[in-house]
């Protein structure tokens, strides 16, 4: 077993997938640490050439054999198919099967795929690894897991319709002294477990850390995964992001003058979240800022945190090609006491919806430092909305527009902002107070109100930022929340402006 887990790629040169070899989740954990007290190796990308050659389109052309499937002849089992390599996924990836405790390799074969005859990837002829594979039902109709590209993985949520990524690790995201790491998954030992349950044991390595990942997979109103890793640091890491997920946002209700597009929104979350120690819940709406933003919200031992689409209304998306409605949220939900550190949130500019422009992780407040192991576990959930109660309102728009009272002279470089909220078991007798803080400009015409023939409230604000140097384009923050004489009845609301956005909005008035 030694030799199997130390010499890697000696094993996978003389084809030794064939025979079984023994496997431990500790077996696992002890490759990943022994990995980390050597050299970082890139890995060896046999072909190269040829997969450049096989783009998106040719790419798209090969389809794994049905006949192939692993565990197909498994009733009530997930299926597993894999997924070939190319132009964006040349890393190779071995794969193994486990069973009572013995590791078997699945050989890289062009006969496990259906390629055209003048699809480049006819050439391969070195190549010995997958891209990563796929998840299936039962039945064998429809993906609901897929791992792809680095450490990243996907599920289908609790709709059938994938959305955002979660991954093993963040390096370095949004530093400006230089470029993010980006750690890959290079093995990965598959596991069936009851009825369509399954665990994936994975192997990362990058020049800076490596890691032992088992994620446990189950569904149930979604996908639910326990995760666990054990990571290992060859290098000084000057941001380590635990349990990141990457998600897409172009425009919302708070921004849909931003995009020239048709469609009132698009976006796959519209929303961070934070359920701090204390209790409190923040809610976060994602902007699609003018430069690239890194927040941080300090949370010691937070209770949980995620990338939300709150919006599930067709009317609001119009789309039902990819139908964003559907789209899942994800909650990161730490087992025991991750101890002090910070929420972050990147948010960077995009002028499409083919972009993830989101990133939220955790990261610890403590420094990152090589020959440094870290344990921590979470639950993952992919879910319609975030799976803790709720005893306080929350907020479920926010807008902007012009300020001042229609009918008057509209003041200059001053927006409303709109915000509904529900607040269950909240009358007009209780009078309802906006609280707002703010970084910058100044706040006037508050208002609370019921919306007439619903349940829900608004809250309403003018803000004024004339006075903000339009070159600097210096964020206003705002903290928000809705009183009543003795407690708060939301959420607490975060929203970052930019007065460049705003006098952009500003400017659209006929």
């Amino acid at each position: 077993m030694g030799a199997f887990f130390l010499l890697p790629r000696i094993s996978f040169a003389q084809g030794g997938g064939a025979k079984a070899q023994p496997f431990s989740w500790d077996a696992l954990t002890q490759m990943a640490q022994q990995l980390a007290a050597s050299p970082y190796q890139p890995p060896e990308i046999a072909d190269r050439d040829i997969l450049e050659q096989v783009d998106y389109d040719f790419h798209n052309q090969i389809r794994f054999k049905p006949d192939s499937t692993l565990w197909k002849d498994v009733d009530g089992s997930s299926r597993v198919q894999m997924f070939f390599p190319g132009r964006y996924f040349k890393d190779p990836v071995r794969i193994f099967t486990v069973q009572d405790g013995m590791a078997t390799e699945v050989p890289f074969d062009l006969d496990l795929f259906d390629i055209p005859a003048d699809n480049p990837a006819q050439g391969l002829d070195q190549t010995r690894g997958f891209a990563g594979f796929r998840v299936q039902g039962p039945d064998g109709d429809r993906d609901w897991m897929a791992f792809l590209g680095a450490s990243y993985w996907r599920t289908s949520g609790y709709s059938g319709q994938f959305g955002l990524s979660a991954r093993g690790l963040a390096v370095d995201t949004a530093m400006p002294e230089g470029p993010e790491e980006f750690p890959i998954f290079t093995s990965f030992w598959l596991e069936r477990g009851e009825g369509s349950d399954v665990t994936a044991y994975a192997l990362m390595d990058s020049p800076s850390v490596t890691g032992a990942y088992r994620i446990a997979s189950h569904q149930q109103d979604g996908a639910i995964q326990d995760v666990t890793a054990r990571i290992f640091l060859r290098k000084d890491i000057r941001r380590l992001g635990l349990a990141p997920l990457t998600s897409m946002f172009w425009y919302g209700k708070n921004s849909r003058h931003l995009a020239p597009d048709w469609r009132p929104e698009v976006h796959d979350s519209d929303g961070l979240q934070i359920l701090t120690a204390g209790g409190e819940r923040i809610w976060r709406p994602l902007n699609n800022p003018p430069r690239t933003m890194a927040n941080s919200f300090q949370a010691p031992s937070v209770q949980g945190f995620g990338l939300m689409q709150r919006e599930r209304d067709f009317d609001e998306y119009q789309d039902d090609g990819v139908f964003y409605e559907k789209r899942a949220s994800a909650w990161v939900e730490p087992q025991g006491d991750w101890g002090d550190g910070a929420v972050m949130l990147v948010e960077l500019r995009t002028d499409d919806e083919i972009h993830d422009n989101i990133v939220a992780l955790w990261r610890p407040a403590e420094d990152a430092l090589a020959g440094s192991e870290h344990e921590f576990s979470y639950r993952l959930s992919w879910v319609e909305d975030v799976p803790i109660q709720a005893p306080s309102g929350r907020f479920i728009a926010t807008r902007f527009g012009a300020g001042g009272v229609p009918g008057q002279p509209r003041p200059h470089d001053v927006v409303k902002l709109v915000c509904d909220f529900t607040a269950p078991g909240l009358t007009p007798q209780d009078d309802p107070a906006l609280n707002v803080v703010t970084s910058d400009g100044n706040m006037f015409n508050q208002a609370v109100r019921p919306i007439v023939g619903t349940e829900n409230w608004r809250a309403t604000v003018d803000i004024d930022f004339a006075q903000m140097d339009p070159e600097t384009d210096k964020p206003i923050d705002l903290r928000i929340y809705i009183s009543t004489a003795d407690r708060a009845v939301t959420e607490t609301l975060l929203l970052q402006l930019f007065p460049s956005q705003l006098r952009k909005l500003l400017a659209s008035r006929p």
